[in-house]
């Protein structure tokens, strides 16, 4: 009698066990449905708002720099970064206005915080279509001088009568370059400059 008993409360700490053991399995199931395997691509761009102004002339390299998202972004229907998710960063390179050429700067992104909190690194830069470099766009000309352009009229089966106008042309100086800024409020793009493995999903 007693060993039936023994078995039998054996037999019920052992179910029990089991229960509880599949139970966590299940919960951790749940935690790992909510985890992507989206990747967001190289070359791809953000839409942001710049939060404070930066300028090549009073902010230094290594400036901290901050930008928020303004769309959402998807990948496979997946909403892979919401809108109002934060991108950090700072200035990475300044180069001075010199002559003929306005100042230029290089803005990196490091990481961005979603709406919820979580953190990821990223690898970015503000987005321009010079090699992402913002500003470095040659200067005006200083000086324009003029020159005659000649035209000749035919006549028969000879050109002749040639006559001469004056054309202003630039001439071989450029102006002293300008330093450039990006406003606080003003819309930028940020792109990746390398593929990001997203893990993490903002629940709705």
């Amino acid at each position: 009698m007693r060993l039936k008993f023994a078995i039998i409360l054996l037999c019920s700490v052992l179910l029990s066990f089991s229960n509880t053991y599949c139970m966590e399995l299940e919960e951790i199931k749940i935690d790992m449905d909510t985890v992507s395997g989206a990747t967001i691509p190289e070359g791809i761009v953000v839409s942001a708002i710049n939060m404070q102004e930066l300028s090549t002339e009073t902010c230094p390299e290594g400036y901290n720099v901050k930008f928020v998202s303004t769309n959402d972004l998807f990948i496979k229907d997946t909403k892979v970064i919401p809108e109002n998710t934060e991108f950090y960063g700072y200035i990475e390179k300044i180069h001075e206005p010199i002559v003929g050429t306005n100042a230029s700067m290089k803005v990196k992104i490091t990481r961005m915080v979603l709406p919820d909190g979580y953190e990821m690194g990223v690898k970015g830069y503000l987005y321009s279509s010079n090699d992402n470099l913002i500003g470095g766009e040659l200067t005006p000309p200083s000086e324009w001088v003029r020159m005659p352009h000649y035209q000749s009229r035919f006549q028969g089966i000879s050109w002749n009568h040639r006559s001469a106008t004056l054309q202003v042309r630039p001439g071989g100086k450029r102006s002293m370059g300008r330093h450039v800024k990006v406003p606080t409020g003003e819309q930028v793009l940020i792109t990746f400059i390398a593929p990001l493995e997203i893990t993490h999903i903002v629940e709705e």
